[in-house]
């Protein structure tokens, strides 16, 4: 695994990364804050961010939100801070896993792997749940579609849909493109119809 690991404290941080290199991960960059942090990821692509910082201020949580966001990847956090507005924030920014009471060598390699696998579920879970909105919007176009051939050609629903199938086929697209274009013919020749 390609891990980026972010302490302020140096002599912490080269024990991690040791660590970390015996268990047979690979340690892309080691850094000594949380600045540029979307830009380092982009730059190293690694597969964990490991963080410790002693309480994460609204920047840091900024950092690590912009990196969810635009680039996900697990990212544990290790603090002093153990207040529940202080996890609920690093949680809602993208955090995968928030161990209070620092980094300690022993806990690093478990904690991560657990964090990446929490990850890889929630991922699953988000990319199933984009699936099924796409789905459903798809499915309202067409609907919408049937329902304007329905009205102004006076098909029933099973011909009006075949009649988009239809065009799909010979245009060779997706019913969802279809029923757009359906969709803005009406529209461009007003509700009326044609």
């Amino acid at each position: 695994m390609r891990v980026m690991l972010i302490d302020q404290d140096r002599g912490r941080a080269a024990i991690v990364e040791q660590s970390l290199q015996d268990a047979g991960h690979e340690v892309v960059a080691r850094l000594a804050s949380v600045e540029r942090l979307s830009q380092e990821v982009e730059a190293h692509q690694p597969d964990v961010v490991i963080i410790d910082i002693e309480s994460p201020d609204r920047d840091a949580l900024e950092n690590m939100s912009v990196v969810s966001r635009d680039n996900p990847r697990p990212i544990v956090l290790f603090s002093e801070e153990d207040s529940e507005e202080s996890i609920a924030k690093a949680i809602k920014a993208g955090v995968s896993a928030y161990i209070y009471d620092g980094m300690r060598v022993d806990r690093v390699r478990p904690i991560v792997d657990v964090a990446v696998a929490r990850f890889r579920e929630f991922q699953a879970l988000r990319n199933e749940l984009d699936e099924t909105r796409t789905q459903l919007e798809d499915r309202k176009v067409v609907e919408k579609a049937k329902g304007l051939l329905m009205k102004h050609r006076g098909f029933d629903e099973t011909q009006a849909y075949h009649a988009m199938r239809k065009m799909a086929m010979n245009r060779n697209q997706q019913l969802v493109e279809t029923a757009r274009n359906v969709i803005a013919v009406f529209d461009l020749v007003g509700d009326d119809g044609i």
